[in-house]
């Protein structure tokens, strides 16, 4: 069975534009796609802590060391310049792969660049998976 993940995460971005007339996505700086390992039009979830507004969309590379978060399209609709947003990638993890996996979550400061980079544990290396999640057959 496959669970789904956050694989990675830009927490509390800043919304440097929104382009209403663009075909659609979010441009992201190329320096906060490295760091979060996210890749040219990888499906993402964007959830607007201004707001409330979720949707899911798509990632464009934008200038390196721009900061540039930017809604495009008719995501331009659900924020503004100047709203936070955390930008998030999900994978689907077999059992198997628990006790290795560490998500990547990105942090940054008020200009959109990295103040720091986690990559917790979603289990404690001690604890076998089935002793936490119980059998799943």
């Amino acid at each position: 069975m496959l669970r789904p993940f956050c694989r990675c995460k830009i927490h509390r971005a800043t919304i440097t534009d929104a382009n209403l007339n663009y075909v659609g996505s979010l441009t992201v700086d190329t320096d906060l796609m490295d760091a979060a390992g996210l890749l040219p039009y990888e499906q993402i979830a964007v959830v607007n802590i201004a707001n409330g507004a979720r949707f899911e969309t798509y990632v464009i590379p934008g200038e390196a060391g721009s900061g540039i978060i930017a809604l495009n399209g008719a995501a331009a609709r659900l924020g503004h310049p100047g709203d936070l947003v955390i930008v998030i990638a999900y994978c689907q993890l077999s059992e198997s792969e628990l006790t290795d996996f560490r998500p990547t979550l990105v942090h940054v400061d008020a200009d959109n660049r990295v103040s720091a980079i986690d990559r917790p544990r979603i289990l404690p290396p001690e604890e076998p998976v089935l002793d936490r999640l119980g059998s799943l057959s």
